[in-house]
This record gives structure tokens, sequence and C-alpha cells, in this order.
């Protein structure tokens, strides 16, 4: 006869088949675990971007940065302390060379140029009044000594008379000496009028010489204020684009205050900065690559500064096609400075991977469904390459698709 079984015993026995069940299943788990870290992961190999490792030339270069700008630019700046008129352009009008741009009140400027014309005038007449007085002195002083000539040799003719009557017995001693003294100051003072004219003519000249200098800094002032009137006249230097213009009429305007500039919008350069750490990679003539919207235009280095600024030393780029319909002004670029040429390297396809010379984890594709990881050696790059120094022969095939979340499998499956 059959007896009840009782209900702590019923749940002892669950209880056994279901840690039996579950140990069952946990087994099964470990052991796909197992075979997973055996066979290793599985990458759809549409996701990834295999490239493979080729012989050729790496371009050694240093990354920096760029923006481009207009290759020729002018700011007009105020020469006067004045007031803004009238406004004739806006920005982003093509002008000419000459147009005028702005108008600038130039009533006092203008008085002033009035002013100095003036006094040029007055130091020509000065001169001019100068160099007759001069003239006049001079020509009475010549004609004193011309009539002081003829008088000594009139005295002259006396000593000889009185010699001659002497020797006749018609003559005295005494008369002979006085005629002999008159004549020897004759000639002491037509020596002192010979050097007051040679005195004279020097002061004169030194004088004329002086007031020529003053009309010449005046008439150089004149021409100073004439081209300070031109340029306020606000005209633009070249033909160009408006880039910027201070429309604010009736403000008042300090002197070199910036009140338009004008760009030529058809040809650019490169105004490019670089940390200072890499400066020394920098020299002029170094090919550089500039990467614009995906594209590549060529330069090279015209000039570097020899000032750092906030840990970045600046240089110029010029491009071989300044012209190029990529380049915007304003554009923010991406450059590769050329520093050295290596022949004959093993290189691979540039890529989100890579941050430097080191050594990296990459995946080879070592058979159609497999990859394995390796430890490369990387060394110098450029936009499109870089050089392999070990861990990859050419020919392989490597993932450049950036496989950081995967470094700790020793491969991967393909699908």
């Amino acid at each position: 006869m059959d007896r009840e079984i009782p209900k702590k015993e019923r749940q002892r026995e669950n209880m056994k088949s279901r840690l039996k069940v579950g140990g069952i299943v946990v087994a099964c788990v470990a052991v796909v675990a197992a075979i997973v870290c055996l066979m290793g992961e599985s990458l759809n190999e549409k996701d990834l971007l295999i490239r493979p490792a080729e012989q050729g030339t790496i371009e050694s270069s240093v990354t920096a940065s760029g923006k481009i700008v207009p290759l020729y630019e002018q700011a007009i700046v105020s020469p006067v302390a004045t007031k803004i008129m009238e406004v004739y352009c806006n920005e982003g009008d093509i002008v000419e060379p000459g147009q005028s741009l702005l108008r600038l009140d130039l009533q006092s400027t203008e008085t002033e140029y009035r002013r100095m014309s003036d006094e040029v005038s007055m130091k020509r007449n000065e001169l001019e009044q100068v160099s007759l007085n001069n003239a006049t002195y001079l020509t009475d002083l010549e004609m004193r000594i011309k009539a002081k000539e003829m008088a000594v040799s009139h005295l002259k003719a006396e000593v000889r008379n009185e010699r001659r009557l002497d020797s006749i017995g018609s003559g005295t001693g005494d008369r002979i000496r006085e005629a002999q003294l008159a004549y020897e100051t004759g000639l002491l003072e037509l020596e002192q009028l010979r050097t007051q004219l040679s005195n004279e003519r020097k002061a004169h000249a030194a004088s004329y010489r002086s007031k020529q200098l003053e009309g010449s800094i005046s008439a150089r002032n004149l021409e100073a204020m004439q081209r300070t009137l031109d340029d306020a006249r606000v005209k633009s230097p070249r033909q160009g684009t408006v880039t910027y213009l201070n429309k604010s009429l009736g403000t008042s305007i300090s002197s070199g205050e910036k009140l338009a500039v004008v760009s030529d919008l058809n040809h650019f350069k490169i105004s490019g900065e670089i940390p200072e750490s890499n400066s020394g990679k920098l020299s002029v003539g170094s090919s550089v690559n500039v990467r614009v919207n995906r594209n590549t235009v060529k330069g090279h280095i015209s000039n570097i500064s020899p000032q750092s600024q906030n840990g970045m030393v600046e240089f110029t780029v010029i491009l071989e096609d300044d012209s190029d319909k990529l380049l915007r002004s304003g554009l923010r670029t991406e450059l590769n400075v050329v520093y050295d040429i290596h022949d004959g390297v093993t290189r691979i396809p540039n890529g989100a991977y890579f941050q430097g010379p080191g050594t990296y984890v990459l995946f080879v594709k070592t058979a159609p469904d497999k990859l394995e990881r390796r430890s490369v050696v990387l060394g110098d790059s450029n936009f499109d390459y870089v050089e392999v120094k070990s861990g990859i022969a050419a020919g392989e095939e490597v993932v450049i698709t950036d496989m950081s979340n995967y470094k700790d499998k020793k491969s991967i499956s393909l699908k």
C-alpha cells in the first residue's frame, strides 16, 4: 500500500533536481565560453578597412595647423584725427585702384595744408631776398677793392716819382719815406678788403644754404601734408574685395585707426603655426602638403617667425596654385611639413590608429577568414602613409581601422 511522501522530503528532492540542471547549464556555458576564447572574436570583414603593406617612399613630416588668408591684403588707416562723412561702398564689393571708399572731414587738414603752402612761398621769397642782398653787398665790396687797387697803384707811382726826383737832387728823404708809408698802408688796407671779401662770401654762402635748408624742410613738410591729404581721401590702393569697412557716419576717428581692408580673394597663402617643440623641423623652402576638404594642395615655407607666442611658432606657406578653387579665406586647414624623405621602406596607409611613432598592436590578415594580433613598430608618417620599422612585411594585409577594443584578443575570425 502506497504511502504519502512528506512535504519536506518532496521539497528536498526538487531542490536536488534543480541543482543538477543548473550545474549542467553552467558547464555548457563554460564550454561554449572556452570554445569562443579559443576561436577568437568574430567580425564582419565589410566593417573593417584592410589594406596591404607595400614598399615605397615616405616623406617624413610633422603636423601643423593653418588658416587660409589672402595672398595680398592691405589695411587702410586714417592718417589724421577726423570724422567719417560719407561711405561709397560696402563690404564684399569689388573695387578698382583709386576708387573712393570713404570721405573724411578734412577741413582742418586742408587749412593746415594751405598754411604750410604759404610758409613755403614765404621761405622762397626770403631766399631770393637773401640772394639779392648778398649779391649787392659783395658787389659793393668788390668795387671798393678795385678802387683801393687803383689808389695803391697811384701811391706806388708816387714812390717812384719821389725816388726819381731824389736821384736828380730835387727831392728829399722825408718825402720819399712819406710816399713809401702811404703806399704800404694802402697795401695793408687792400689786403684787409680782400680778406673781408673772402670771409663775407663764405658767411653769405652759409646764410644762403641755411635759408635753402629751411625752405627744403618746409617743402618736404608740405609734401608730407599732401600725402596725408591724399591718404585721408581713402581710395583703394589696388584691385580687390572690400573685406572690412568702417561705416560709422559722424564717428570720431583717431589717427592710425583702421578704416578699411582691401583683399585679393583670387589668390591665397597659408598662415601656419606649429608647437615650438617641433619648430626645429621647419626650414624656409620646405615642402608642405595642405589638406583642404580631403584634397591636398602643395606649397612651400616662405618665412618663419623668429619669435614664439604662447608656445607656438608661426610661418607662412606659399602655394603652387594659389588660385585653386578649393581655397576659401578664413578656412582652417591641416598642414604636413616635410622635413625628410625615406626611400624603399615598408609602409601602410595612415589612419585613426596612428598617434605618432612607437609600438602598436595591429591585426594582420593571415587567412581569408582570420586576423592575428601583432606587435608592430611604426616610425615617421605623412598624410597618406606610415613607415613600418618592424612587425609587418610588404604584401601583408593590415587592418587600419581602430581596433583598440580588441587589443586583448590574439585572433579574430572574419565573416
